[in-house]
């Protein structure tokens, strides 16, 4: 049986599980439940914090996890990403006074403050730059203003909170992050359980991505339609009862499709339809 690490709370819990069941895998129904079977798929989920699965991973505890690249780097365990999974998206950068410091070498010397000890130390070595990095839980704004640390690293989304708390941003990204499939370093790449596995998250990943898009157009216009409905492999094209008319069939990415359907009708496709993919294999 396929021994699997989820989150089991925070950011990557609530989108993971719901990954997970549209890959048609059986999910906890409490969130106090730790440990999930599921019999029919022959596998079995355990509900951690993420910033411990990629040490369970790579114990070799468990085959696979999701968790937060972020929390993978930081953590140092052996284990490696197989699989992005397009969701928990997040930036870390450095911050502090506005003027107190321009760029990553004004920190040598300096005290940083963080909870990402692990992704900021390695980033400041492969740098060359030597700083002393605070642990810190929660928080980190505070940090300077209290004296703690001249500067801070910590994930920036719009960037409202250090506003608020009188720093600003500097230097180039540290990294950027999401969800992805772990695995421990150097475990067997082929596992045809696994690789099932990803198979269903792929496909996950394509049906929220694509539309399936339906239209009639002329016999005469079909190259043009084609160009713009190019699909994976190439579409689907059929006769229609009525001479010179066809049927086409195509994959579309999805945030294309309203401009899509308003190419095709202006070249003179008709009914013009797109349905929602639920599942697929490629």
């Amino acid at each position: 049986m396929l021994r699997i690490a989820v989150p089991n709370k925070g950011s990557l819990s609530g989108p993971a599980s719901a990954m997970l069941h549209e890959a048609g895998y059986r999910q906890r129904k409490e969130s106090k439940e730790l440990v999930t079977v599921d019999p029919d798929n022959e596998v079995e989920f355990f509900y951690l914090r993420p910033k411990d699965i990629a040490i369970y991973v790579s114990s070799g505890k468990l085959d696979i996890g999701i968790t937060g690249e972020d929390l993978l780097i930081d953590s140092a365990a052996d284990a490696e990403a197989i699989l992005p999974l397009g969701f928990a998206r997040s930036t870390f950068r450095f911050a502090s006074r506005p003027g107190a410091v321009k760029d990553l070498a004004d920190l040598a010397g300096r005290t940083i403050a963080t909870s990402y000890e692990g992704i900021v130390g390695k980033y400041l070595a492969e740098h060359g730059v030597e700083a002393s990095v605070v642990h810190l839980d929660g928080a980190v704004e505070t940090a300077i203003e209290l004296g703690v640390a001249e500067a801070i690293a910590d994930v920036v989304e719009t960037g409202t909170s250090l506003r608020n708390a009188g720093l600003e941003v500097f230097g180039e990204p540290i990294m950027r992050s999401e969800a992805c499939v772990i695995r421990r370093r150097g475990a067997t790449a082929d596992d045809p359980k696994v690789q099932q596995f990803l198979r269903r998250l792929q496909g996950v990943l394509v049906a929220r991505t694509y539309v399936m898009m339906d239209y009639d157009c002329r016999a005469e216009h079909l190259e043009k339609a084609v160009a713009l409905t190019p699909g994976l492999e190439s579409p689907t094209v059929s006769p229609l009862h009525n001479e010179g008319w066809v049927a086409v069939r195509a994959m579309v990415p999805a945030k294309d499709a309203q401009r899509i359907m308003d190419d095709l009708y202006a070249l003179g496709a008709r009914a013009i339809l797109t349905t929602a993919i639920h599942a697929c294999r490629l």
